[in-house]
């Protein structure tokens, strides 16, 4: 927590401390007066109650001075709150490759859990949309605000087969964004753009229009992570390779960042710890208020309370 004016802070410290040291004197001298002009029986009964009362709405005073005391130095915290006018394009590789096992149960599949995982963290009021892409890409769900439309758009990803046209999805991705907003697209692939257009330019021209590119690639570079066989694309001879250098790219030219993923639950954690980085952000919040109303209302509490009891300081 920041306070904005920490000198009033200590000053009303230091003016609630000279009201507790005043109360505990006031009770003192009214309980003296008490024993002085009372019999036995009366000091006698006069001891007998728990102090636990007294104590309660002492801390409850002290609290709620305390309070104010901290709402007039102008605190501030760091809080995540949503991002506005958000919209994210996640761009998913549905190519041949994703057929692969090395991610249980498989490349595909874990990639739609993933997403699932994304589309969880999502704050209300935020748009999301799925673009998929083999040989083409295709728009499955425009971006919206309704999370379970969503949702549901991913039980309509294809089935893995095809190429891996890279640049063709962020293309089409550039294409479905509005023209003002947080805009942002995360694409998931395990292979190399091997069709359509040059993926750099077309990350280029989302990062001329403010989007960021965040990319995230699936499974491992031919002979680094993976056995051999755990890379070969069932049904081919093919290995399902990953051009890392060139997804790094794509996120540099976009303000975006890369991730790698080597398995489903990696996969998992990367989608949504991007969901908390490109729709959540993190802003300093005035309490002021927060902390004024808490400490009027505890104080009117005690008030009440102090009133029940008969015992005012």
């Amino acid at each position: 927590m920041i306070l904005t004016h920490p000198l009033r802070l200590i000053a009303a410290l230091a003016l609630v401390a000279l009201l507790c040291i005043a109360y505990a004197f006031a009770e003192r001298r009214r309980t003296a007066q008490a024993l002085r002009y009372s019999n036995l029986d009366f000091m006698v009964a006069a001891l007998r109650p728990s102090p636990l009362p007294a104590l309660a709405l002492f801390a409850a005073w002290f609290c709620a001075l305390t309070a104010l005391a901290c709402a007039l130095a102008g605190p501030r915290v760091a809080m995540r709150v949503p991002v506005k006018d958000g919209t994210v394009l996640l761009c998913i590789d549905t190519s041949g490759s994703m057929r692969a096992r090395d991610l249980l149960p498989s490349r595909a599949q874990a990639a739609k859990i993933a997403a699932r995982t994304f589309i969880d963290e999502v704050p209300a009021g935020a748009r999301v949309g799925i673009l998929t892409f083999a040989t083409s890409a295709l728009l499955v769900q425009p971006p919206v605000s309704d999370l379970d439309l969503a949702r549901d758009a991913l039980e309509r990803i294809p089935a893995p087969n095809g190429a891996t046209a890279i640049g063709d999805a962020l293309t089409l991705a550039n294409e479905q964004m509005p023209a003002h907003g947080h805009r942002v697209v995360v694409l998931l692939t395990d292979g190399v753009n091997n069709r359509g257009g040059d993926p750099i330019q077309a990350a280029q021209a989302l990062g001329a229009r403010g989007i960021s590119v965040y990319t995230v690639g699936v499974g491992a570079p031919v002979g680094v992570g993976a056995p051999a066989g755990a890379e070969i694309i069932p049904g081919t001879n093919e290995l399902a390779d990953l051009d890392e250098d060139a997804l790094r790219a794509i996120a540099q030219n976009a303000g975006g960042s890369y991730v790698p993923a080597r398995d489903a639950a990696s996969l998992r954690g990367a989608f949504r710890d991007l969901a908390r980085v490109t729709v959540w952000e993190t802003q300093t919040i005035d309490v002021s208020l927060r902390f004024a109303l808490g400490g009027a209302g505890l104080l009117i509490a005690t008030f009440l309370a102090a009133a029940g009891i008969g015992k005012f300081p």
